[in-house]
């Protein structure tokens, strides 16, 4: 089964890329794992004052992906997984893309103006050196509009 990783946050290009790797796993038959990233807190002065800002960020996190998995499911049957990871979004997903073979391609949403996002810029980087395809998509894409088939 191809799964499509997407990496969720609250922004439109994510969402535009998870409705571009739901549509593809529906062509094929695969499946779609969201990897929601939180940023790890450099507020080190207390240490039950960080965990619980990370702890935070982290429930926020969840919610996100749990209810984007929700309209992905109604949307178009898919049941995705989940996944939540603390840290450097560069070091995880590339973590992630070496320790799940399962995972054949990795869907990323491009912001509009002042730069595609860190993300895209790094995996765009060395796009030849990841263990999968790279699909870099616009944050207003809307197949729908496009007039391809979805």
């Amino acid at each position: 089964m191809r799964t499509f990783l997407v990496i969720m946050d609250e922004s439109d290009e994510a969402r535009a890329a998870l409705r571009f790797a739901a549509r593809r796993a529906v062509q094929v038959d695969g499946a779609v794992h969201i990897l929601a990233l939180v940023g790890q807190q450099n507020f080190s002065a207390f240490g039950a004052v960080q965990a619980t800002i990370e702890q935070e960020a982290r429930d926020r996190a969840e919610m996100l992906a749990h209810g984007v998995a929700g309209n992905l499911l109604a949307e178009s049957g898919i049941m995705p997984t989940i996944s939540v990871k603390i840290g450097n979004g560069q070091k995880i997903v590339s973590e992630f893309l070496t320790s799940h073979d399962e995972v054949d391609a990795l869907v990323l949403g491009a912001a509009k103006g002042g730069g595609p996002g860190p993300l895209v810029t790094h995996f765009a980087a060395y796009a030849g050196e990841q263990p999968c395809p790279l699909y870099i998509i616009p944050h207003d894409y809307d197949e729908k509009d496009s007039g391809e088939d979805a």
